[in-house]
């Protein structure tokens, strides 16, 4: 009867148009509510003109209900019947029973009446989940998906409603928008469409035809089902769920066998990847279980995103202005969390009820992904790590929403069951390094990829792409510090009891000057900044990352996974706001990235440990007001002060506010020196005791970088001094002769003389190196007047301990031994040249003694001054005695990598400042002089400016064409410049490439692009010999016992890399990316450059055998 009330109001239905018909009036919603369900509001599409039904419904169920009672009341012989089945009482009389039969009867109906009501209101509830089905399928029908949706979510959305709603509801929604794939608006389904679609299909348990639709339009569109499982990346569940779709109609399908790893075909690795014998992977001096144990220290760390560590002030006395500033920052931070998380809840309030995405109010799902109180952490994370002099606005707020993102992905690492599996196969992974495992012939990137391989099942290991864009990260950080600024009071009276309690803002926004850039700083208030500085806390936090790890990093694979547990890390840094370094690594094949990957996972499984006697040292010396000359900064109260007080600068003379000014300039940069020193000092001291790794990645030119930023071996010569090798190793026949030139190389002094030379010295001085390694600071202290004291100084007590051992040869040492290369950048020139004069003076041809090409240089402009001289040039005679090495040494090394005359003026300025020139010349002798080194260079480097010019021209010509310059290394990684013509605006972004800076940098990104693949191949081929290797770019560091066999394989790889046509695969790679093959096409602009591209520059003869024989190549 419900059906046909219900038909005898169906409006007609209109093709062209189908619109929602309006709710039911309140009236008709009671009287609804009444009929099917006293607890349930439900609503119906039915049209606003039409009668109720549920009325007439309510008035045949009344009607119906009193023709019961009156029937009951006259028909004794049902009364009597009815009673008997109920009461099981005996025969009685009519007359006599009549009004307790009644009764009985009554409440029997009643029964019955409960009871139909409820079948009644089970049977209406099931016609209206029919009805909404029905409504959904139609709306379905005419390809409305999106009116579907709606009208799923008015029901969803109120929580009575929603009781109305089955499976079956949401199924029809999601098969609607599975649907839309087929349109999918003019773009043709990828893989992951028919991933989606068909883990959809399995939830909504659509038919088998339904699935073998899907499969063969998956086969029309040139797929396959295998790349499903080969090239789909899965969270959860999600694999599971295709593969059950899948054996709906296959049911005997199995998962695709792994593809068989590619071999990378690179000219310069053909050999290390294709030798039949393998060389087993070296184990680390830890058992399985050990590792096992480190790896879940280095996820717990990484789950709680920050660690605490204590400062190396801690050892100081606490002073009572130092608790007295404790318990005040203790108290205030508190009522500032709870002050920063009730701005925040307000904030999310006000968003939530704004129904258009406009605004702040986009960023209303990104302050959901997290608990409120995490957000709060970040920010007072942020707060509390605030420098006196300020930070910049765009610095702090892409930190802000940074910190979110990696939390997010941390999160949602876990959620997907990424984590799960990552924690699965590293315990399988670390029997490639474990000592009491099997060897294993795999490279670590091998070994992982055969694990993940055999896991088969589970999500995959790297995320869906979830990056969120640069400007949003902006947006994000923004919203939270306009909260932390806001929120974040002090009482003004709080160093000063005599002014006002008036609550006063602890940051403010102000603007400052860079340059001729204008930017936006927030500073924190004096009263927070100087009751931070009397506290001098005893603890520090750090984000997870930028501590160095605990167990060995997880092997890059991707462009997308490796490094850290759970960290995001990206493979290549490069500006923010850059996308186009990611999209070449994610077009380039993965097989021509593996050199690069291997090298880099071999940097990071470098384990590490603390020089703990130099690191006490050096921390006491930081406790003691600091050492500038040992490079150890002093704290802030050591800053000069200036002769007036800034509170009446406005009616200073100028002088007075220079001297002002200067003052405030110097405390700023001790600050700044003090805090870093700080860190790394902390940093240090908290793996002391510890065995820890650094993972690496690489710039956009491939130059190698360890992930944690303080404290790491690029660091100082503090940093580098208290680093030590894991692994020992004796130091054989020739390593004690290598620590000792190791330490006269660190000296500074002996550059010019041969490497017997210099262990002579050394033997000569040991009396000197054993007292500074007895008596570092009570001593003469010899170490304290070289170059890199520090390392000297570690240096001495190394050769002290090997010295005094009964075997010296035996002794096992873990110190690092540096070589460095000659002028690195000039001898990639001389070698791109085949520059016969300049391979000489760069130790690439075979000598009797190194040869100092910035000495070189010198001499050359010594004697071109002493022929102005002669002929009456004033500041010739000038610069009499103030020519030397020390002076031009910047200026050289930096004019392969691009210094202009400006910068090199700059330079020389700088340094003739240091050795006292006269002021008054000091601008026309360096103008004088950098004109006549980069004439003195031209010289020696005959082929190098050609090269140079070559490029830059190219590179001018590319850029003005509106493409950024593009090459691959000849390790097969691709680069491309990030330079735009942009303005520095927090929020916008250019994308026209910078003509100035494309030219300018070309060549010295060029040249280390050079220097990384050479670094890359001596990595590689080091670990083939079983070598400790580790890098500082063109500076490599071995045991003292491996470093000939090292130098041999740097001299080897050296050549290997410029036997290749460098040049000549830069022309015709350019010319294929930016000449059209096309003649009759080409313009004008492109002839030019194809012209030029085409012009590769001459070089001289080969110098390849003589390089193979020269020792002075790294020393």
């Amino acid at each position: 009867r419900v059906k046909q009330l219900q038909t005898s109001n169906i409006p007609e239905v209109t093709i062209n148009k189908v619109e929602l018909a309006q709710l039911q009036s309140n009236r008709q919603q009671d009287l609804l509510q009444k009929a099917v369900d006293a607890g349930t509001a439900v609503e119906h599409l039915v049209p606003r003109q039409s009668s109720s039904w549920t009325e007439k419904l309510k008035k045949e169920m009344y009607i119906r209900q009193m023709k019961v009672e009156k029937k009951l009341s006259i028909s004794p012989k049902a009364t009597a019947s009815t009673s008997r089945n109920q009461s099981h009482a005996g025969p009685s009389s009519a007359d006599t029973c009549h009004k307790p039969r009644v009764e009985e009867m009554k409440q029997d109906v009643k029964a019955q009446k409960a009871q139909r009501v409820h079948e009644d209101r089970s049977s209406q509830r099931k016609i209206m989940q029919q009805t909404i089905q029905s409504n959904l399928e139609c709306l379905l029908y005419l390809r409305q998906p999106e009116e579907a949706e709606k009208l799923l979510l008015l029901y969803h959305s109120n929580p009575m409603k929603r009781k109305l709603l089955n499976v079956d509801a949401y199924n029809v929604v999601m098969r609607g928008w599975a649907r839309k794939v087929w349109s999918f608006w003019g773009l043709r389904p990828n893989l992951d469409s028919y991933a989606v679609l068909l883990e959809c299909m399995t939830q909504s348990q659509s038919s088998t035809k339904a699935i073998w639709r899907c499969v063969q339009h998956l086969k029309k569109d040139g797929f396959h089902v295998d790349e499903l499982f080969q090239k789909c990346l899965f969270e959860g569940d999600e694999k599971e769920k295709v593969l059950k779709a899948i054996r709906i109609i296959q049911p005997d399908y199995q998962l695709p066998s792994p593809p068989k790893p590619e071999i990378c075909k690179a000219a310069l690795l053909k050999n290390f990847y294709s030798e039949k014998e393998m060389v087993s992977y070296p184990k680390l001096d830890f058992t399985a279980q050990e590792l096992q144990e480190r790896f879940q220290q280095q996820l717990e760390m990484e789950l709680n995103s920050t660690i605490t560590i204590k400062s190396v002030e801690s050892t100081k006395p606490l002073t009572p202005q130092a608790i007295k500033a404790r318990q005040q920052l203790a108290s205030f931070r508190s009522q500032w969390r709870d002050a920063i998380l009730q701005a925040l809840q307000k904030s999310k309030h006000n968003m939530s009820q704004v129904k258009t995405m406009s605004g702040h109010s986009v960023l209303y799902p990104y302050l959901c992904l997290l608990p409120d109180e995490e957000y709060v952490d970040i920010m007072m994370q942020t707060l509390n790590s605030l420098s006196p002099q300020g930070e910049s606005l765009a610095v702090l707020a892409r930190e802000l929403g940074s910190k979110v993102y990696n939390r997010y992905l941390t999160q949602r690492k876990l959620h997907s069951g990424q984590l799960e599996k990552v924690q699965e196969i590293y315990e399988k992974y670390i029997h490639l390094l474990a000592k009491d495992t099997q060897p294993s012939e795999y490279l670590p990137r091998e070994y992982w990829e055969k694990l993940v391989a055999e896991a088969g099942y589970g999500p995959s290991l790297n995320l869906k792409d979830c990056s969120w864009p640069y400007v949003l990260l902006m947006r994000l950080g923004m919203y939270l510090l306009e909260i932390l600024v806001h929120a974040v009071k002090v009482p003004r009276n709080t160093l000063n009891p005599r002014l006002p309690s008036k609550l006063i803002p602890v940051l403010y926004h102000i603007y400052s000057f860079r340059s001729s850039w204008q930017v936006g700083l927030i500073k924190p208030h004096p009263i927070f900044s100087q009751i931070v500085s009397d506290a001098a806390e005893a603890v520090l936090t750090f984000n997870s990352s930028t501590i160095p790890m605990l167990c060995p990093p997880v092997p890059w694979t991707s462009p997308h996974f490796g490094a850290f547990v759970l960290s995001d890390t990206k493979l290549m840094r490069y500006v923010d706001g850059a996308i186009q370094h990611q999209q070449l690594l994610d077009q380039c094949p993965r097989v021509n990235l593996h050199p690069v990957l291997d090298a880099l996972n071999q940097l990071g499984n470098c384990a590490w440990k603390i020089n703990q006697p130099v690191l006490d040292i050096i921390i006491s010396i930081f406790n003691d007001k600091g050492n500038e000359k040992l490079d150890i900064p002093p704290p802030v109260s050591e800053a000069p002060k200036p002769s007036v007080s800034p509170s009446s600068s406005s009616a200073l003379h100028k002088s007075q506010k220079h001297e002002l000014l200067l003052c405030k300039k110097k405390a700023a940069e001790m600050h700044s020196l003090r805090m870093d020193a700080l860190y790394k000092l902390s940093i240090a001291n908290y793996v002391r005791d510890k065995v820890f790794w650094f993972p690496h990645n690489m710039d956009f030119r491939g130059r190698t970088y360890p992930c944690p930023p303080y404290f790491n071996h690029l660091g100082n010569d503090v940093t580098r001094a208290i680093l030590l090798f894991a692994e020992g190793r004796p130091l054989g026949p020739k390593g004690l002769d290598w620590l000792k030139i190791h330490l006269i190389n660190l000296t500074g002094l002996k550059k010019k003389n041969a490497l017997q030379e210099r262990l002579d010295y050394a033997n000569e001085i040991m009396e000197e190196i054993l007292d500074s390694a007895d008596h570092p600071l009570t001593g003469r202290k010899w170490w304290m007047n070289t170059d890199e004291p520090w390392q000297v100084l570690a240096c001495c007590m190394e050769i002290a301990k090997a010295s005094r051992s009964p075997n010296p040869a035996a002794f096992i040492s873990h110190f690092p031994v540096h070589q460095d290369g000659s002028c690195n950048g000039l001898q990639h020139y001389a070698a791109l040249g085949r520059d016969l004069i300049g391979a000489i003076s760069v130790n690439l041809m075979p000598c009797s003694v190194p040869q100092d090409v910035y000495s070189a240089v010198a001499q050359q402009v010594e004697e071109f001054r002493k022929k102005d001289a002669e002929e009456g040039l004033r500041i010739a005679q000038v610069l009499e005695g103030f020519i030397g090495r020390k002076v031009v040494k910047q200026t050289v090394m930096t004019v392969v990598y691009g210094v202009t005359r400006y910068g090199g003026r700059l330079q020389m300025e700088k340094r003739l400042k240091e050795i006292e020139f006269p002021e008054e010349y000091l601008w026309e002798a360096s103008h004088y002089l950098v004109k006549q080194v980069f004439n003195g260079i031209k010289e020696m480097f005959s082929a190098t400016r050609d090269i140079q010019n070559w490029l830059t021209e190219s590179a001018k010509l590319i850029a003005q064409s509106g493409r950024t310059v593009e090459w691959v290394t000849p390790l097969g990684l691709p680069i491309v410049q990030p330079y735009y013509r942009i303005k520095p605006t927090v929020l916008t972004c250019s994308m026209k490439p910078d003509t100035v800076k494309q030219k300018n940098a070309f060549p010295p990104n060029f040249i280390h692009s050079l220097d990384s693949t050479h670094m890359m191949l001596t990595a590689l081929h080091c670990f083939r010999q079983g070598l400790t290797f580790v890098s500082v770019h063109d500076c490599y560091w071995t045991h003292a016992l491996t470093v000939d066999i090292m130098n041999k394989i740097c001299r080897q790889q050296f050549v290997a890399l410029h036997s290749q046509k460098i040049l000549e695969d830069l022309s015709k790679f350019m010319l294929k990316n930016y000449c059209s093959p096309d003649r009759e096409s080409r313009a004008l602009w492109q002839k030019k450059l194809m012209e030029q591209l085409s012009n590769v520059p001459k070089t001289g003869r080969s110098t390849r055998r003589e390089l193979q024989s020269s020792k002075e190549v790294w020393k």
